[in-house]
């Protein structure tokens, strides 16, 4: 096994993956910008160093400020954890280059299925359901409009080297196109360094739904059942849960195979997420592929038993998989919730402060927080503001629900103003208590009538 491991990340995920190593008896290294000196993963690790000033761009974005700090410090092995570099391909063969493990799966592979055109290819030569749309980019405002009438409107307009919902727009009419196009190439190029567009047909209202898979270097690819991700605001998730009650046995049987297709098409290795959407008719179509560990993966971990992070961990060592498909039992519900320093009461505006008082949830059965924060930790106001995960599991759907209403009713965040309550109110809501919203529901139907009960 591998014996140091530095952690190219910040907030929870690092901490998690600390967590991780440490019960691997693994010694890490952290890495902080300026900003984060006295975050949590810092102070967990067995050593830190600092890669630069609070920007991103200039820290945890560095590739050479990163691979310095892995060398100097002897890590044999890189855990990108998610977001920052963790589906960068040029970062991915920079660690093989410096003979220093990637935690994640190969750089072809996360070209492959990065370019969501040429995913889109694969998939079709997979026998995997893809969303109908243009059969390449579209590289002009007037190309675009002919293959839109071909496919009839509403049609999503998406980057093809997208993620994170950016360089994403919801197109109604030809009107609306070439300003939309403008905008999102603008946006993609200014994310990704990459303005390449592609148009696909409009699956909506829909589920999201996303199938875990973990493959090794052996050819193995097993899935670890799906997550249901549909409440989402301005395609950023909220509220994520496994399994989805929408499937009927036969279509999870389904997805579940496709997934497996899907992940073996490009010979995947560590873990991954095919993500789907599904219709009103139960029909599902690939959306694309995460080829990182998702911000979600708790939810699988409760249901299965599986620590994902430590399976992606022995994977990159070179470890066959520890289990067959017929090992992946889901059993129960689990549901997680994200809870963000921001102000729903203000249009979600960040709300970075000084924790002054804290209480996360704890007791019981079936409740984990996975979080980075503490008692007199000041929230910096650089980076995404997720402060904590609030993850329940129960026998049945209700119970989990139940549960997850006990948990985010003990959480005290004094000094920043949270989405706390904002998540209260929507577990409440019958159609979530039912099951029956789609990726409509949050934006069309919960917003709109949503009222706090004080403003901050």
């Amino acid at each position: 096994m591998f014996n140091k491991i530095l952690v190219a990340n910040r907030g929870e995920i690092a901490v998690r993956i600390i967590r991780a190593c440490r019960e691997l008896g693994i010694r890490t290294v952290a890495v902080f910008s300026t900003a984060d000196r006295e975050a949590l993963h810092t102070q967990l690790a067995d050593e830190a160093i600092c890669i630069g000033p609070a920007k991103a761009t200039d820290s945890y974005l560095n590739m050479q400020h990163v691979l310095s700090a892995a060398i100097v410090t002897n890590a044999e092995a890189i855990h990108p954890g998610f977001g920052f570099l963790s589906e960068n391909s040029t970062f991915a063969t920079m660690c093989e280059e410096c003979n220093v493990k990637f935690i994640g799966p190969r750089p072809e592979t996360i070209d492959e299925m990065g370019n969501k055109v040429n995913a889109r290819k694969l998939m079709i030569e997979a026998n995997v359901p893809v969303i109908p749309g243009s059969d390449g980019p579209v590289k002009t405002v007037e190309e675009a409009l002919t293959v839109a009438a071909t496919l009839g409107y509403p049609v999503m307009l998406k980057a093809s080297a997208g993620g994170g919902g950016k360089g994403i727009r919801k197109i109604l009419s030809p009107e609306k196109l070439p300003e939309q196009f403008t905008s999102a190439q603008q946006e993609a190029l200014a994310a990704f360094g990459d303005g390449q567009m592609y148009l696909e047909k409009i699956i909506y209202p829909a589920r999201h739904i996303e199938v875990q898979i973990l493959g090794d270097s052996f050819g193995n690819v097993i899935h670890l059942g799906e997550r249901d991700c549909s409440l989402q605001r301005n395609n950023q998730k909220v509220l994520e849960e496994s399994p989805s009650i929408a499937l009927s046995d036969e279509t999870r049987k389904e997805i579940g195979a496709a997934a497996v297709r899907a992940a073996k098409a490009v010979k995947y290795e560590n873990a991954g997420t095919i993500e789907f959407l599904m219709d009103q008719t139960g029909s599902f179509y690939f959306m694309e592929m995460n080829t990182r560990i998702q911000v979600e993966h708790p939810v699988t971990e409760m249901v299965t038993g599986v620590d994902l992070v430590k399976a992606q961990i022995e994977i990159a060592f070179g470890e066959p998989l520890k289990y067959q498909q017929k090992d992946i039992q889901v059993t129960g519900h689990a549901i997680e919730c994200r809870i963000n320093a921001e102000n729903p009461a203000f249009h979600f505006a960040p709300s970075p402060g000084t924790i002054q008082n804290l209480l996360l949830p704890a007791g019981g059965l079936g409740l984990r927080v996975d979080s980075a924060v503490y008692n007199g930790y000041t929230i910096p106001p650089f980076y995404d503001s997720m402060i904590a995960k609030v993850i329940v599991h129960g026998s049945d759907r209700l119970e989990a629900l139940v549960k997850m209403q006990r948990a985010l009713e003990e959480l005290v965040t004094d000094g920043v103003v949270t989405n706390q309550e904002f998540q209260l109110d929507l577990i409440a809501h019958p159609a979530v208590i039912s099951g029956e919203y789609d990726t409509s529901f949050l934006q069309e139907t919960f917003l709109p009538a949503w009222k706090p009960e004080k403003e901050v």
